[in-house]
C-alpha cells in the first residue's frame, strides 16, 4: 500500500522525516524515499528496502540532508514506483509522492499522448508506465499546484492521496477524494507542522494531532502555518481493512483508535461464533489485539501458544514470491509446545487471503499434539480484490481461497452476491469447505456489520474486499451493500 510523511519545520526538519517515515515501515518493503528542499535546490534518496530495514538503509542519507539544515522534507514507502519523483515544470520544480492505486491509468495515458508534445519512455516490453509521472503531467496542465492537484485527483479511478513539495517552500497534501486512506496533520510547539499517514508517528517525536484531512480536502503547509487550499467533504470512505489489519496499533483514523477497534471486534467476534476452549490465541501481530477482545468477553484465558521472532522477520505477505512468503511466515513463528499440546485452542487472525499460510500454522499446532484448533477471522471471506489500494500481492481474484472454493462449488457462472450473506446456505457451504481444506476443527468469520460496529463511524467505511459494493458509486450515503448498523442486506443489493 504504501505511506509518506512530510515536514515544515522552523528549524532542521531531517530527523523527523527520517524517523516520521520510518514508522511507516509496516506499510510496504519494496520502496523508500526521501527528498529535502535546502540551499534553493531538492536533496533526493531512494533504495531498495526489499532485504533491509528503512533506517539502515537511509541513515547515510539523513546525515547529509542534515547537514544543511532543510525547513522542508518528506519521505515516503512504497510498493509500487521509486518515490518520490522529482519534476521539472512551467510550475517550478517539484518532490511528487502518492499512495493508492490508479486503475485508468492506462486511458489517461492514451489521452495525454494524444497531444504530440506529450510521451512516456518504456525500457523495456515489459515496463511499466510510471504512475507518478501521470500523475505530474496532469498536475503541470494547470496553472497553480491547487488547480493541477484538484484536476488530477478529479480524473483517477481507484484512490490517489498526494504530497507535493514546491520550491516556492510549500508542502501540500491532498487526501484522496473518498477518503480512502488517511492523512493526518500534527503540530509542534515550536511551530512545526507534519501531515502523515499513521498517527503512529506524532507521539514520539513531539508531534500533536491536530485534525484529520477530509476526503478530497487539500491544506498547503509552510512556514507560515497550514492554510486550507480546497474544502473537503464529511461523506468518506476509509478503507475499512486498515482497523482490521493494515494500520499500525498505536495509530488512529478519524479520530478512531486501531487497537480498540480491535478490541472491539474480537468481542463481538466471541458473541458471534462462540466455542469452548482452554485458551484463546491470536496469529501474531494483528490478530493479537482480536484476541485479546475475544478472551475478555468470553472469559477463555489468553495465551501464546505460537510466539513471533521478530528481530529479522518481516511481514510475511510483503516479498513478491509466494515461496519465500511461506517460508517467513514459518520462521518468525515460533511454537511453545506446553501451551499447545492436549489444548483446545482458539486462534483469531485478520483474515484469510490464499489460506496457504494459515494451513500450515494449523498443521504445524495440531503436530505439536493441539486438540481441537477453533479459528475466529476478524473480517468477513475476502470475495473481491481490492481495486483501490495494492494491501496484498494478490494479482488475480482467483488468488482468493473464496473464489477458488466457489469455482469448485458452482463453476464460473456462479452469482458471487450469494456468497455475502452469513446467514445463506451458499455461505455456509463455502465456509465449510474453506475449514476442511485448511484442516481447522471449526471456522467462523466476522459479518460486515459487526466490522462497521467494531469501527463505530457508521456507513464512512469501504467495504469492498468484502460486499463488492463501490461506495463511490452508491450514491445514497456511502452504502456498502449492507447496513453499517446491523447484519441485514440493504434495498440497493436486493435490487
Amino acid at each position: 500500500m504504501g505511506g509518506f510523511f512530510g515536514v515544515v519545520a522552523q528549524q532542521g526538519c531531517v530527523p523527523d522525516i527520517y524517523f516520521g517515515t520510518d514508522y511507516h515501515s509496516h506499510m510496504g518493503t519494496v520502496r523508500g524515499g526521501m527528498v529535502v528542499y535546502a540551499g534553493n535546490t531538492f536533496h533526493r534518496s531512494i533504495h531498495n528496502i526489499q532485504n533491509a530495514q528503512f533506517r539502515t538503509r537511509f541513515e547515510g542519507a539523513a546525515k547529509r540532508f542534515a547537514g544543511l539544515n532543510p525547513n522542508y522534507g518528506m519521505g515516503v514507502i512504497s510498493d509500487q514506483d521509486d518515490q518520490p519523483i522529482l519534476v521539472r515544470s512551467h510550475l517550478g520544480m517539484f518532490a511528487l509522492a502518492f499512495v493508492g492505486l490508479v486503475t485508468n491509468l492506462q486511458e489517461i495515458v492514451d489521452e495525454l499522448v494524444k497531444d504530440r508534445h506529450t510521451h512516456f519512455c518504456e525500457l523495456g516490453k515489459d515496463s511499466a508506465i510510471n504512475t507518478l509521472e501521470v500523475l505530474a503531467m496532469l498536475i503541470n496542465s494547470r496553472d497553480t499546484f491547487e488547480e493541477g492537484l484538484v484536476y488530477a485527483q478529479s480524473r483517477v479511478e481507484g484512490s490517489c492521496s498526494l504530497l507535493l513539495l514546491s520550491e516556492r517552500g510549500v508542502l501540500y497534501a491532498a487526501r484522496d477524494r473518498f477518503g480512502r486512506t488517511p492523512i493526518v496533520l500534527g503540530e509542534k510547539e515550536d511551530g512545526g507542522h507534519a501531515v502523515t499517514m499513521e498517527t503512529a508517528a506524532f507521539p514520539n517525536l513531539g508531534y500533536r494531532r491536530t485534525r484529520d484531512l477530509k476526503a478530497g480536502e487539500i491544506v498547503a503547509l509552510s512556514l507560515d502555518g497550514v492554510r486550507t487550499v480546497v474544502e473537503g467533504r464529511e461523506e468518506s470512505a476509509i478503507c475499512a481493512f486498515l482497523y482490521v489489519y493494515y494500520g499500525y496499533p498505536a495509530s488512529t483514523y478519524e479520530g478512531v483508535g486501531v487497537e480498540r477497534t480491535r478490541y472491539r471486534s474480537g468481542a463481538l467476534l466471541s458473541q458471534q461464533a462462540p466455542v469452548e476452549a482452554d485458551h484463546v490465541a491470536g496469529i501474531p501481530d494483528s490478530g493479537v489485539a482480536h484476541a485479546l477482545g475475544y478472551a475478555f468477553k468470553s472469559g477463555i484465558r489468553y495465551a501464546r501458544p505460537f510466539v513471533k521472532y521478530t528481530p529479522t522477520w518481516p511481514r510475511s505477505f510483503m516479498p513478491p514470491d509466494q515461496s519465500l512468503r511461506q517460508k517467513i511466515a514459518n520462521m518468525k513463528l515460533l511454537p511453545v509446545p506446553e501451551l499447545i499440546e492436549g489444548k483446545r485452542l482458539i486462534f483469531c487472525d485478520d483474515s484469510i487471503v490464499r489460506g496457504t499460510q494459515l494451513r500450515n500454522q494449523v498443521g504445524r499446532l495440531f503436530k505439536a499434539g493441539a486438540k481441537e484448533i477453533h479459528v475466529r477471522i476478524a473480517c468477513p471471506p475476502l470475495l473481491y480484490k481490492c481495486k483501490f489500494l495494492t494491501f496484498s500481492r494478490t494479482e488475480s481474484v482467483m488468488d482468493l481461497i473464496t473464489r477458488r472454493v466457489i469455482l469448485e462449488l458452482e463453476g464460473p457462472d456462479a452469482d458471487i452476491r450469494k456468497y455475502r450473506d452469513p446467514d445463506g446456505e451458499p455461505y455456509k457451504r463455502m465456509v465449510e469447505e474453506i475449514r476442511r481444506r485448511l484442516g481447522m476443527t471449526t471456522l467462523a468469520f466476522q459479518r460486515v456489520g459487526d466490522v462497521a460496529k467494531s469501527i463505530g463511524i457508521g456507513p464512512r467505511i469501504c467495504t469492498y474486499c468484502w460486499t463488492g459494493e463501490d461506495v463511490s458509486l452508491a450514491g445514497h450515503g456511502g452504502c456498502t451493500g449492507h447496513c453499517a448498523c446491523c447484519a441485514d442486506r440493504c434495498a440497493m443489493e436486493r435490487k
